[in-house]
C-alpha cells in the first residue's frame, strides 16, 4: 500500500499519494545482456584479494565495526557533528501534516535536484492547491522520506490539473562579475621536507 503525504495549505490539509517520475518511466530504459561462447549468460563475480577466488554475487558485504575491530549494530551508532554533540534526528515526514510555505523563484532555481514526484490526490482533490500552483505560485516545506539527520528541501509546483513535488538541496552560489576576481577560502600551506616522504614508496 502506498504511503499517503499530508500537506498542509491555509489551515486545509490534502492528502495525497507520491509517485516517482524518473528517466525511466519518461524515456524508457535499455538492457544489455552478456554472453559466452557457449551461449551461457555472463555473471559479475568479485576477485577476492589473494588473485585467485572469485565471490558470487551477493557473497559479500559492509559491517561496522569498532577501533579494535568488533562488530557493532547500527543502532547503536550515535550520529554527532564536528563538535561531538548529538545531531538530533529528524522524523519521517509522513508522520504527520506538512505546512506549506510561499516560495521566491530563485530558491527553487538554486535546487539540486535528486527526485521528482507527481502528487497523486487521494480522497480529497486539489483543486485549491492547483489554482494557487497554476497563478505562479511556488510552496516549499522540509522534506524526509524515512526520517534521518537532516531535512532536504522540497518544492511544490504545477500547472493545470498537475502537481509535483521537486526534493533536493538548495545550492550555495557566489556569483562573480567580470571584472571582480573570485575569494577562495584560504589554506594554510604546510612546507614538506625530504624528512616528511618516504622514498621506500617510490
Amino acid at each position: 500500500m502506498a504511503r499517503i503525504l499530508t500537506l498542509s495549505l491555509d489551515g486545509e490539509e490534502f492528502p495525497v499519494e507520491i509517485i516517482k517520475v524518473d528517466r525511466e518511466k519518461l524515456y524508457g530504459s535499455v538492457e544489455i545482456e552478456a554472453f559466452d561462447e557457449k551461449g551461457r549468460p555472463a555473471e559479475i563475480k568479485v576477485l577476492d584479494a589473494d588473485g585467485m577466488t572469485l565471490i558470487d554475487k551477493g557473497g559479500t558485504a559492509l559491517a561496522t565495526v569498532d577501533a579494535k575491530g568488533n562488530s557493532i549494530d547500527r543502532a547503536d551508532l550515535v550520529p554527532v557533528n564536528e563538535n561531538g554533540e548529538v545531531i538530533k534526528r529528524v522524523p519521517s515526514s509522513f508522520d504527520g501534516p506538512n505546512i506549506l510555505h510561499k516560495s521566491k523563484i530563485d530558491d527553487y532555481l538554486d535546487l539540486i535536484v535528486k527526485s521528482v514526484y507527481y502528487l497523486s490526490p487521494g480522497e480529497r482533490p486539489l483543486d485549491l492547491l492547483t489554482d494557487h500552483l497554476s497563478a505562479g505560485l511556488i510552496y516549499t516545506f522540509p522534506f524526509s522520506y524515512r526520517g534521518g539527520l537532516e531535512y532536504d528541501d522540497a518544492f511544490v509546483v504545477g500547472q493545470g490539473k498537475d502537481a509535483f513535488m521537486i526534493v533536493g538541496k538548495r545550492a550555495e552560489i557566489g556569483f562573480v562579475g567580470l571584472n571582480q576576481a573570485a575569494k577562495l577560502d584560504q589554506v594554510e600551506e604546510q612546507e614538506i621536507s625530504a624528512d616528511d616522504i618516504s622514498f621506500d614508496l617510490l
